[in-house]
């Protein structure tokens, strides 16, 4: 393309779909994906360009190019014909496959020229495609970024083929000054757009792109969204200043808000103190959740009878949005104020045995028969590793799941747990007991705090634990991105738990317990190897996450399943500093040439009476000293001095391989000398596996 034709004397090109209201949960993802389908599409279109912007409010979908070249660029592309064989006869003249060809491309065929492509020669021709006027591609080009963009829910209207996450109502598409025309289902693109929906609903032509944004603002719509989040940000701080208030930061509600208004207007409202009377969390997600309003707290931290809501209008319409706002909240807010009142009348333990009318899954029994199973692993969990807080867990345990079948549960189940610690502490349970309730679903997302209680972190445990044997069990195991149980979160909360609290015990013992719980496993050594595998591979995660070596970490990655997680964590610390020494680079050579030879077959244990060299016998000598230097060293956990004592074996290795012929004629004395081999590597791999360390 000439240098002249690269843009368009700084012309931009603007794509707005107006559409009905879009759900604020896919506008964000919808950004994204309008942002990548442009690029790529005048990628493929070979039409140069600068920014590509793209805003996003509940009624349009905007996409702005600045710099956009005037013509496409030129293309140079090789055309292969067919064989070389096929194309010219015995004598090298053309056939009719090579003239033909050439015709096709408007050539001659000496044109054509001859290519290697695999194992044979091609004829090819070299096409020029000279880059048409951007002008008239450009409806072609933004019809189909539009038919490019997909939302995880789509619909149909009208009598129209095309669906979209919500009805098209108008399409502006202009150059400049200039409307980009063209017809998609039915609906003509032009220069015509929209402002608010209530405030200022009729048609406006857009003379020009850089009065676009001006003139949306003029008929209240902030069509960046990033100025649209900074408005509510700074409204609501101005709001709360002065009053010793503070808004309760919630990043996914600001998002969810800032995509469900054009013109936001933060207002002011408030509630009965009486309310304060319950639950914070209860008033918080009924609030946030349910209604998309902010919660506010005083100047102590405590939650204040506040709160914003950020209106779609005027300033000036305020003190109707307040008045609205206030009695939606106290109808609301009256309703939770029953079912919390109806509920804590009963104590939560009677709750119990009404968990056998609910089905947990339809392969897997009752919530109560879950319940049990989730009391059992925590009793084995308590029992090994805090045994005076296992009637604490299990009945903690048992408890677990009864806020399921509470009225304000049922109404916002996202509160579970959350209120069975309320309800528990309402009916005197100890307070260890009462704060699992809410600490078996910690951690909910990486990152997220562990359960801080001793009870909490075994039930915790406990539960996900049993979510992922019982699951695996019946085959439902994640698979690609299909998680419907979250189970990978779940384990990787199990493994956080584990490595945060130092627990000392293999994880492979407790599912192992898990697994006895469920009634008829089909195949439980597979089950168990499944589990294993999905295991590993989420503790390797959180290790490489951690910032250690991945070497290392699959060195020790066997063992992490049947030894506890702190152990494997130890001997990652202690690699990683032996790693530094001159002497783990020479023992590591020993080591794999040991375990380069010996094979996987079964071999009877080493004889010494079938020694014949010095050297083997050096080896077995220097193989029964560091064995038994080491166990004190694996008993105690260290690691570090039992790296040491393994690079004192080194000289005899390397000896032994110098001197001693390992593959002798004579099949005892090559077995023996395997056998000696084998049993030193046996040695070493309660440390870690060698074999994945490179030379």
């Amino acid at each position: 393309m000439n240098e002249q034709n690269t843009t368009l004397n700084g012309s931009s090109i603007l794509l707005e779909i107006g559409t009905e209201e879009i759900p604020s949960r896919f506008l964000p993802q919808a950004i994204e994906d309008l942002r990548a389908i442009a690029e790529k599409t005048f990628g493929e279109y070979r039409i140069g360009h600068a920014d590509i912007a793209v805003y996003a409010t509940p009624r349009r979908l905007s996409l702005l190019v600045s710099d956009v070249a005037a013509s496409q660029k030129d293309n140079v592309k090789e055309v292969f014909g067919p064989a070389k064989n096929a194309a010219f006869d015995s004598e090298g003249n053309p056939t009719k496959a090579a003239t033909g060809f050439a015709a096709s491309l408007g050539l001659a065929v000496s044109d054509l020229k001859l290519k290697q492509k695999g194992k044979g020669e091609y004829v090819v021709a070299v096409v020029e495609e000279k880059g048409t006027d951007t002008k008239t591609v450009m409806p072609e080009l933004l019809k189909k970024i539009m038919l490019a963009l997909h939302f995880p829910k789509s619909m149909r209207w009208g009598n129209g083929s095309m669906t979209f996450v919500r009805p098209i109502v108008w399409i502006l598409a202009i150059s400049d000054a200039e409307a980009i025309e063209f017809d998609i289902d039915g609906l003509k693109s032009g220069n015509q757009t929209r402002g608010h929906r209530f405030l200022s609903p009729a048609s406006f032509q857009i003379k020009d792109i850089s009065s676009y944004r001006h003139f949306l603002e003029t008929n209240f719509v902030i069509l960046d969204q990033n100025k649209r989040r900074d408005t509510i940000v700074k409204s609501m701080t101005q709001l709360t200043q002065n009053s010793g208030l503070k808004v309760i930061t919630d990043e996914g509600l600001l998002e969810t808000v800032n995509y469900l208004v054009e013109y936001p207007v933060p207002v002011l409202c408030s509630f009965d103190r009486e309310y304060l009377k319950l639950p914070q969390e209860l008033l918080i997600t009924v609030m946030k959740d349910h209604q998309k309003y902010f919660a506010l707290q005083d100047a102590s931290g405590y939650l204040a009878n506040n709160f914003i809501v950020v209106s779609n209008t005027k300033a000036e319409n305020a003190e109707t949005v307040r008045t609205g706002a206030q009695r939606v909240i106290k109808a609301r807010f009256d309703d939770a104020k029953f079912y919390y009142s109806e509920d804590s009348a009963r104590p939560l333990a009677d709750r119990i045995e009404k968990l056998r009318d609910v089905t947990f899954h339809a392969r897997l029994g009752t919530l109560h028969e879950k319940t049990e199973r989730i009391a059992s692993i925590a009793g084995f969990l308590a029992e090994r590793l805090s045994p005076d807080m296992k009637d604490k867990s299990v009945r903690a345990a048992r408890l677990s799941k009864a806020d399921l079948i509470t009225g304000v549960v049922r109404e916002f189940p996202e509160l579970q747990g959350i209120m069975g610690k309320y309800y528990a502490h309402n009916d005197r349970e100890e307070r260890d007991v009462a704060d699992a309730l809410e600490e078996q679903y910690m951690p909910k997302s990486s990152g997220d705090r562990i359960p801080q209680t001793e009870v909490g972190a075994i039930v915790s445990l406990a539960d996900k634990i049993d979510n992922i044997a019982s699951f695996f069990s019946i085959g439902l195991i994640p698979t690609g991105s299909e998680d419907p149980f979250a189970l990978r979160r779940q384990a990787m909360g199990i493994v956080s738990i584990f490595l945060e609290k130092g627990y000392a015990l293999g994880l492979q013992e407790v599912f192992a317990h898990a697994l006895n719980t469920l009634h008829k496993v089909k195949s439980p050594e597979a089950v168990m190897d499944t589990i294993t595998n999905f295991m590993n591979q989420r503790t390797e995660f959180i290790l490489l996450s951690a910032g250690h070596s991945q070497e290392i970490i699959r060195s020790v990655l066997q063992l992490s399943f049947s030894h506890p997680l702190e152990g494997i964590t130890a001997r990652i610390r202690a690699l990683a500093a032996a790693q530094k020494e001159e002497a783990f680079s020479e023992f590591l050579l020993a080591i794999k040439r040991v375990n380069n030879i010996i094979p996987k077959t079964p071999l009877p244990a080493a004889e010494p009476s079938l020694f014949q060299q010095e050297e083997e016998k050096n080896l077995s000598t220097s193989h029964t000293s560091i064995k038994t230097a080491l166990a004190p060293c694996l008993e105690q956990g260290d690691f570090p001095a039992a790296v040491r004592v393994l690079f004192q074996i080194t000289p005899a290795i390397n000896s032994f391989f110098d001197k001693v012929l390992v593959m002798d004629k004579r099949d005892e004395i090559k077995t023996n000398r395997l056998s000696l081999l084998r049993e030193i590597w046996e040695t070493v791999a309660p440390i870690a596996d060698f074999s994945k360390f490179q030379s």
